[in-house]
Formats: structure tokens, sequence, C-alpha cells
């Protein structure tokens, strides 16, 4: 009885020793006020508990002009760390880096929506020993959510923030805009490190990163160049091939029956599609039809036609050049989203399901209406998923812009080289030969031919492709897979094999 009143005295102490108060120094002492800023890139990656095997991600939101991720990974690569999987959600020509750490042991993985450059191009040739993982935008929170993807440390560089992390992409000199990319790694992150041009101050407004989200911060002198943002796949074309088609799917969108007041709009990355807009604004202006909405990456041509009252909103997943980004800050109905809320399958409410029309680019379609936006005519990974198996799959309208022939070489094709985005999500192709109605949609095609447009059988169209190129020499691959493409559910659509040398 007495050992037992011993044990229960012995508890009772424990457990008011919890209780006893800490002395007022102590408190002060352990105030986290400037515990989140550090000194240099390498004093941030050790805090954050980055240790050999774990995944590290990134967003892509200064696209051509980001200096985020070479900067870590060097100061990663200096530390000694290896075996890392790298997560990020695009990666491009300015990444070519990235193919030293590769070789070096520092990065064994890589989870991302697309590759370009000399890093697409080393991979293609069998550089990473693993598979890349190409995911769509969608897909890549899919992948989050599912557990597959778990981010260890996101390190994400943003233009401004304050002392405690709260941060926006289109406060300061190196705006990007919107940081929809970013949102979703900063809210399921393990460790956020914030790396930022400036420090300003408490309390940043608004703030698309919170910061009770924020781990560790550190100052650069620079993250990104804004000037680079709008290069690429996302420079609104003066090719008059591209805007020939670009008038032409505006004729389209206008035929389909889609084109009524509220309507929905997105236009992808690639010359002609983001051009459509250009044509839109007179034939909106004629039939006094407003958009409700424009979604996705969103361009100035896209703000300026909001600020002219003819589109009531912007949801911003990616600014795709500075001016979109500036508008971000001084346009109330400019407003961001996240990848999630944009286009993930599983979400709540992707904004993808309340789209009407969207025009996307390609660099093959076949005649089942498959779309390749990942691979070129040779073979090498030259492009990204992005959200065009996502768009196309949920909106009412899917058209695809491109042009019959590039070079001596076909876009339409018997088969194309790698599936992103599957016929069956495909409306209507339009080239600069013709214009063809996937047959799943005959009513479609009537609509377009009561509105006067000439509508042709894609095997038309791919008949015409040979006569000017004739069937291109195949390309050689090897059995070994180095990418593997997901499609927004998380399953795969198909792989990309090794080229031979």
């Amino acid at each position: 009885m007495k050992r037992q009143q011993r044990v229960m005295t012995l508890t009772q102490d424990t457990e008011l020793a919890r209780y006893q108060p800490i002395s007022k120094a102590n408190q002060q002492a352990r105030k986290p006020r400037d515990g989140k800023c550090c000194d240099s890139l390498s004093e941030a990656i050790r805090r954050s508990g980055l240790q050999d095997g774990m995944t590290i991600s990134f967003h892509h939101a200064f696209r051509g002009g980001d200096l985020t991720l070479n900067q870590v990974m060097e100061a990663i690569a200096a530390m000694g760390f290896r075996n890392l999987t790298l997560a990020s959600s695009s990666l491009t020509d300015c990444h070519a880096p990235l193919v030293g750490h590769i070789r070096n042991g520092v990065v064994s993985r890589i989870y991302t929506s697309g590759l370009r450059g000399p890093l697409a191009e080393a991979i293609s040739h069998g550089l990473l020993k693993q598979p890349v993982q190409i995911h769509s935008h969608g897909g890549r929170v899919q992948l989050i959510h599912s557990g597959e993807l778990q981010i260890d440390v996101a390190f994400l560089g943003v233009p401004s923030c304050d002392e405690f992390g709260n941060a926006n992409g289109h406060s300061g000199e190196a705006c990007c805009g919107s940081l929809g990319y970013a949102k979703v790694d900063a809210a399921v992150a393990r460790r956020v490190v914030l790396l930022t041009e400036a420090i300003v101050a408490y309390p940043h407004h608004p703030a698309s990163l919170a910061q009770d989200q924020v781990d560790l911060i550190v100052q650069l002198p620079r993250v990104g160049d804004a000037n680079k943002i709008g290069a690429g796949a996302t420079r609104m074309t003066t090719n008059p091939r591209e805007l020939l088609i670009a008038r032409r799917a505006a004729e389209v969108i206008v035929g389909s029956g889609y084109f009524t007041e509220g309507f929905s709009l997105q236009t992808g990355t690639g010359g002609a599609s983001l051009a459509v807009t250009r044509f839109l604004e007179h034939k909106m202006r004629a039939r006094g039809v407003r958009a409700g909405f424009a979604l996705g990456g969103i361009t100035s041509t896209m703000v300026d036609l909001h600020e002219k009252g003819l589109i009531d909103k912007l949801l911003d997943v990616q600014s795709f050049d500075r001016a979109a980004a500036s508008s971000l800050a001084r346009n109330p109905n400019h407003i961001e989203i996240s990848a999630n809320q944009y286009a993930n399958l599983n979400a709540k409410g992707a904004s993808v399901d309340r789209l009407d029309v969207v025009v996307l680019s390609a660099l093959e379609i076949d005649v089942e209406f498959n779309v390749n936006v990942l691979t070129g005519s040779d073979g090498v990974i030259r492009g990204a998923s992005g959200g065009h198996c996502d768009t196309a799959a949920a909106a009412r309208l899917a058209i695809i812009v491109a042009p019959l022939v590039r070079g001596r070489i076909p876009t339409l094709v018997e088969q194309v080289t790698t599936c992103v985005t599957p016929g069956s999500s495909i409306d209507i192709l339009v080239t600069d030969h013709g214009i063809a109605v996937n047959p799943a949609r005959p009513e479609l095609a009537e609509r377009l031919q009561q509105a006067g447009l000439t509508v042709v059988t894609i095997e038309a169209l791919r008949q015409r492709a040979l006569l000017l190129t004739g069937e291109p020499k195949p390309i050689a691959f090897s059995d070994n897979v180095v990418a593997v493409v997901r499609y927004r559910d998380g399953s795969v659509i198909d792989v990309v094999h090794q080229l031979v040398q």
C-alpha cells in the first residue's frame, strides 16, 4: 500500500511540474520575433532540416526568368547533399545547370509538368536513371494529396515579404504576379523557405503566402527576372500564319454555340492560342457579348479586355507577362487562385469545371484527336503537360490550334509520338489548311457549317499534310523509358523512350 502511495505521489509531482511557471526572463528570451530570418542561403538550408533522399520543391512563376532554383541547388550541392527528389512545378531552359547536379548525384528523381532546353535534351538521351514523372498542373496537386509526392522542403522565390513571411508576387521589383503554384507547396510542405529580394514592413498585405505557412526567410540580391516571364511559349505572336489560325479559331468560337453572354474562356501557351483573344474583341463588341471570366495563365491581352469591360473577372493561376502581373495589384476583379482551385480533379471546386471554351496548342495531333505537347518531331522532350489535359477534359469546348506542318514535318500525324491529352477530350482542330471536328461532336460541325465555316474531315487534313511533306522518317527509340506521362488522375497515359544515340 505504501509503495502504491509513493508511485501516486511521484506521478502527481511530475504532473504538477508541467505547470510550474517559467520566469519572465525566460519568456522574453524565447520570443520568436526574429527567428525566421537567416543570414545566408546555406543557413536556411541547414535550419530547414534537409537530409539526403528528401524531396524539395520550387514554383515556376518566373518561367524563363527564374533565378531561385539554380541558386538553391548550387548551395545544396556545395553542402554535400545527395539523392534528392526535385519537384518543381515546371522546368525551363534556364535550369540547364541541373544537368551537372544529376551527374554528380545531387538529384536522382524529378517530378515536373515539363522540361525544355539542355536539361530536356540530356534527359531525352538517358541522363537520369529513374524516369521523370511528367504531370499536369492539376495532376501535381492530385499526386500531392494522394501521398505519392510528399514535399519535405519548399524553396519559394518571391519579390518581397515581411519578416514573418507574408508575401505576394505583385509587390517589388521582381514582379511575377500570381503565386498559384507556390500556394499549394506552402500549404503542404513540411518546411517552407522563402527567398526574397526585399523585406518590407509588417504586415505585408495582401498575402498570397501567409505567415503561418512560412518557416524560414532568406534575402537574396535577385530571385527572378520579371522581364523574361513573357518570353518563349507565352509570347504574343506576330507570325502571319499563327495570326491566320487565331483569327479562324475566333470565328469557330463565335459559330460554336458557346459564344453567349457570360461565357468563360482560357487560352493556353503558344502563339496562335494566345492570339485568339486579339480577334475576339471586335466580335464581342459587334455582338454585345461579354465574358464572365477568363482563366489560367493571364496575358496582357486578357487584362486589356478586362479593363475595357469585356471580361468581368480574371482568375489567375499564373501571370504570363509583366503587364498581367502588374494588373493583379491594381484590379480588384483580377483574382489569384491556387493550382488546386484551378485544376485539381479531386478538389471540392476546380475552376476548369466552370470553363466553356479553351483554346490550346499542340506539337502533334493525330487522326484520333490525341494531342502531344511534350515531345518534338525529333523525339526530344521540349514542352510541358501544363494544364492541357486538365482544361481539355473539363471545358465544354476544347479547340486545338496548330499549323498543319512545321517546316517539312507534319503536325497532323497518324499517331502522336507521346499522348498527353486523349482525343476524347478534344472537340475541334483549327489549322491554316482547314477545320476538323471530332466525329463524336456532330452538332458542332453542323453549327459551324450553319455559321458559314467550311468543315473537313481530319483524314482529309492528314492527306493534305502528307502531300506537303511526305511521310517523315520514324524516330529511333531504345527500350529505356526516360519519362512517364501521368494523366490528371495520376494514372499513366504514356511513356517517353530514350533516343538512340
